[in-house]
């Protein structure tokens, strides 16, 4: 279980095929000693196993193994080295639920279809990258668009936002500075795909009212 709170910004090393499975190594600034075996780390919001982890100079590597299923329905089966991950370690009870109750179970996969970037109010004073917002478009696959609602709460690669506008499944997202510096959002652009996962009690208040 996650939150969609972006809590590392990391780099796949490298893709080795292992027959069905694909093996990721992804560099982190995590402890390392803090990863346990088998420990579930959202990456760009699939909730992937480290099978393996160890500091190698200034940075810690981690393995997983992505699965036939992963790999067709999610943007892992896109990813080489260098791609961008967004991190997020597994809620611990206690913890601060800062986003919205995110599971890891990817939906589909969606797609950027514009960015507009603009400049906050704030002082002129302050450089452009501290002010600098972006707005995105994004198309969901048609099935999920009656899970999203306007002010409701959707993760995209795994991170928690809120919709603004919804038109059919078609939904814009506003980002605030440090959400573009954090995440892999800084560098996306239009016809990027990303990892969708609609809200979970939007997904079971339509399983109930299907039941009536």
């Amino acid at each position: 279980m996650f939150t969609g709170i972006v809590t590392d910004l990391g780099e796949v090393v490298s893709v080795e095929p292992r027959g069905a499975l694909r093996r990721l190594r992804i560099a982190c600034s995590y402890d390392a000693q803090g990863i346990a075996i088998g420990a579930s780390i959202a990456c760009s919001g699939a909730c992937l196993t480290a099978v393996a982890a160890a500091r190698d100079g200034g940075r810690t590597i981690f393995d997983v193994d992505a699965a036939a299923e992963t790999l067709a329905k999610t943007t892992v089966g896109n990813w080489e080295q260098g791609t961008r991950v967004n991190l997020e370690r597994s809620l611990k009870i206690g913890d601060e639920l800062g986003g919205h109750i995110v599971t890891g179970h990817v939906d589909g996969v969606a797609r950027i279809l514009s960015r507009d970037d603009f400049c906050d109010s704030g002082p002129e004073a302050r450089p452009l990258e501290e002010t600098s917002m972006a707005r995105f478009w994004i198309e969901a696959p048609a099935p999920l668009g009656r899970f999203i609602a306007q002010k409701g709460s959707v993760a995209l690669d795994g991170v928690s936002l809120t919709v603004n506008e919804v038109e059919e499944n078609r939904f814009s997202i506003l980002l605030i500075p440090h959400t573009l510096a954090v995440t892999s959002f800084g560098a996306r652009k239009p016809g990027d795909a990303l990892n969708i996962e609609v809200d979970l009690m939007a997904r079971y208040a339509a399983r109930l009212s299907e039941a009536r």
